[in-house]
């Protein structure tokens, strides 16, 4: 039995109206197995417990129509992406506040893979990254590694705005796709109404592993701050300034070097800040000015015409007196597109921004263990992209459930603010938040089964073995 509230008040009322005109403008995104798609979307919120596969998906009384219908909508329907992009980002953004007190949006990116050994047969594979238990023992597994953009929000929570995907190809260079991403999400924001010129600029936190340098040069003309965790044996350099001695010539690019293992070679702060936080003690926080990394001729800047360009940036230092489980930390070293900050207040903004960044991994788990996104053993990546922007407009659907969800609970939970409903909570009573909301999809047409493949015949038609990463060529 669920309890429902009665009649709902005005702010129930307004969320039922965007919930709804969510709904249509989702529906006329699918241009093709529409009414299978949609009612895939609700069965996946309606199931009780967790998605273990696709077919039993169809046994959910939301979805009229068979296991063939579901699987054949997966494997040849059709999503109008750059659509359904822009409709997602019409959704209210959550935005964060910012150190002089402005809304700000914040947004994190991360990759999350969808892992698949056994699949000999499915193209497209790539080494994914994956860490097991236990210090030291990541692998590379083949599988299909997909890059999420998602705006953060404020206080203790595990919601994040899910607003892009895109699954990286063999051979990708993952900085400029992921530079081609966040400029389509930045711009969306822009058209939308959500950034405009007064607001501060859009704070970008992601983990190592990003050229975070060059990707800062391929953003430099958007309204943007980029920080991104360092490795400990990276080295930057001051700018170069005058030349020395008496002589003529070219002045030098590079100045002095900062070599963040070793800390005689750190120079002068332009900014440091002492807090004492419950989770972490004591936190020491030093802001080194307008650094920049020496940029290589190969990689990223292979083709670029003229000199390379000196991409200018601050690296903080944070120093935590403890960890939840590890009393000898080591340092955490960050790097800000922006040469120098204002002040202090700026500089603990940026990296209290970044340590917010793991609520994505809270996402990740979510959409892994709750709604099964990397549960289906689908072969052809297109349908693996169709399954997973599927998910992605089901997780958004559930962000604009929560208000709902408050007047719809179990006996025995106890009222609980909006704020504070986790996913899942607001999951397990989405079956009947959705039962007085709009239903595009038509009903299915009554017709009798197919024939099938003829009685005793076999597939003669072998798939084919396909390689992973990039493709082997002969040497001849």
């Amino acid at each position: 039995m669920i309890m429902h509230g009665g009649s709902l008040p005005p702010q129930c009322t307004a969320a039922t109206e965007h919930f709804d005109a969510f709904r249509q403008g989702y529906y006329r995104c699918l241009t093709r197995r529409a009414d299978t798609l949609f009612e895939l979307t609700d069965a996946l919120l309606c199931a009780r417990g967790k998605v273990t596969d696709l077919a039993h998906l169809s046994l959910e009384p939301g979805h009229h129509r068979g296991y063939g219908a579901l699987y054949d909508a997966i494997n040849h329907g059709q999503i109008n992406h750059t659509a359904l992009k822009e409709h997602i980002g019409a959704v209210p953004v959550p935005t964060m506040p910012g150190p002089d007190g402005r809304e700000r949006v914040v947004l994190a990116v991360d990759v999350s893979n969808w892992l698949r050994p056994d699949a000999a047969c499915s193209p497209g594979r790539a080494f994914c990254h994956a860490y097991a238990r236990g210090s030291g023992q990541a692998q590379m597994v083949p599988g299909w590694p997909y890059s999420f953009v998602a705006a953060l929000e404020p206080g203790a929570t595990s919601w994040t705005a899910l607003l892009d995907v895109v699954r990286l190809r063999p051979g990708d260079d993952a900085t400029e796709v992921t530079a081609i991403q966040l400029r389509g999400v930045v711009e969306r924001l822009i058209a939308t109404g959500h950034q405009v010129a007064s607001d501060p600029e859009v704070l970008v936190v992601m983990d190592a592993g990003y050229d975070v340098a060059r990707l800062a040069w391929l953003l430099r003309d958007l309204p943007v701050i980029l920080v991104a965790r360092l490795r400990s044996d990276r080295v930057f350099y001051a700018p170069g300034g005058a030349r020395r001695g008496p002589t003529r010539g070219r002045a030098p690019r590079h100045g002095d070097k900062l070599v963040l293992r070793d800390p005689a070679t750190h120079p002068v702060p332009v900014c440091a800040t002492e807090h004492v936080l419950d989770r972490y003690g004591t936190v020491e926080a030093a802001a080194f000015g307008r650094m920049h990394p020496k940029p290589g001729s190969r990689g990223g800047f292979k083709d670029h015409q003229g000199p390379l360009p000196l991409i200018e940036g601050t690296v903080i230092n944070l120093k935590v007196e403890y960890l939840p489980g590890n009393r000898n930390p080591k340092p955490l070293w960050l790097w800000a597109s922006k040469p120098v900050p204002d002040d202090g207040q700026e500089m603990d903004h940026w990296w209290s921004m970044y340590l917010r960044r793991f609520d994505l991994e809270h996402t990740f788990r979510f959409l892994k263990q709750n709604l099964g996104w990397a549960r289906p053993h689908l072969r052809e990546p297109a349908a693996a992209d169709r399954w997973t922007w599927i998910v992605m407009a089901a997780h958004t659907l559930l962000r604009l459930a929560r208000p709902l969800a408050v007047e719809c609970r179990l006996p025995w939970q106890p009222p609980t603010p909006a704020t504070c409903l986790s996913p899942a909570r607001v999951r397990a009573t989405y079956r009947r938040t959705c039962q007085n909301t709009v239903h595009p999809a038509k009903p299915p047409i009554a017709s009798t089964a197919g024939p099938g493949r003829p009685k005793g015949s076999i597939n003669r038609t072998k798939p084919v073995i396909q390689p992973v990463g990039l493709a082997h060529y002969k040497v001849k």
